[in-house]
């Protein structure tokens, strides 16, 4: 028996650069009813609940290659895919579910972590991604990129009619920004939504919020784009495409069609030429929280890690 859900898109989400106070409602976010005007179903398949709940996170590495300052970089990636339980007002993980069951969604997250040297410094850059199970908009997102310069850290909150997204940067032209953005879907939920349902992604003509890694470090503002998705799919694995109308700006992401739907790798491109690329090496099932002791050392072998 296949598990039912239903989420909603705003496809053609206008962006608002209104500053937005802070935060003080207790209650949980509430969705706006333009999100009503995209829905579509997400069916999660059988072996769902054996998978995501088994105790384990999905630790995936990945061989990059990252543009950075004009030059191709050898990079490496770990995407840690793992559900857990999440509060809706706080927007946190919940210490004690049992305690609040009212407050508590479901979400799988992704935090993932890239790094790569530029001469002789080096970059780490990080995302986690909380999206509910359900299907539902995403909750939060959060990056920060880390170099020798310094590092900026950008966070996202779903509220009332949108997100409300902070910024803090030690470029002056940057600096401490609190903005409130339309509700559109996010480029870095991506990731979590192949894993949940590939077919239930929107297709065609799509108001689209670029990547946070993206915006960082290119320094361009944050700011929903219309963008083209395509789903092309083989035999045994998938390409999810996204062509964005005017940044010249385009990114692929390669998937396993089989469930848990693992992801491949990825190819990024800005103005036609390579940004990032990623091509999966290994993958394991662990509970990686348990897995801290010097003992544990060997299992970054299991997994292929370099840096």
């Amino acid at each position: 028996m296949k598990i039912l859900y239903t989420f909603t898109f705003v496809t053609a989400a206008l962006f608002s650069t209104q500053n937005c106070g802070e935060n003080t409602s207790k209650q949980a976010p509430k969705i706006s009813e333009t999100t009503a005007k995209v829905a579509k179903s997400i069916s999660l398949p059988d072996g769902f609940n054996a998978y995501w709940y088994a105790g384990k996170a999905e630790l995936s590495t990945y061989e990059v290659t990252q543009e950075r300052y004009g030059e191709i970089r050898a990079a490496e990636q770990v995407n840690i895919f793992v559900t857990e339980d999440f509060s809706k007002s706080k927007q946190v993980k919940l210490d004690n579910p049992s305690v609040s069951p009212a407050d508590r969604v479901p979400v799988l997250k992704l935090n993932s972590i890239r790094r790569f040297h530029t001469g002789i410094y080096d970059y780490s850059i990080m995302q986690s991604v909380f999206t509910p199970v359900s299907g539902e908009p995403t909750l939060k997102t959060t990056t920060t990129v880390q170099d020798w310069c310094g590092h900026v850290f950008m966070q996202s909150n779903l509220q009332d009619n949108g997100y409300r997204v902070q910024g803090f940067s030690y470029f002056e032209s940057e600096g401490d920004t609190d903005e409130q953005w339309s509700l559109a879907l996010q480029e870095d939920e991506l990731f979590t939504r192949i894993r949940l349902n590939p077919d239930a992604i929107p297709i065609g003509k799509v108001s689209l919020l670029p990547s946070m890694v993206f915006t960082r470090l290119r320094h361009q503002p944050g700011k929903a784009q219309m963008a083209d998705i395509q789903l092309n799919k083989g035999a045994t694995e998938s390409t999810l495409s996204i062509l964005y109308q005017d940044i010249q700006r385009s990114l692929s992401i390669r998937f396993e069609n089989a469930f848990p739907h693992k992801i491949l790798g990825w190819e990024e491109l800005i103005g036609g030429k390579l940004a990032s690329k990623g091509i999966l090496k290994a993958t394991r099932l662990s509970p990686y929280w348990s897995e801290h002791d010097s003992v544990h050392a060997p299992l970054r072998d299991s997994i292929q890690l370099k840096f």
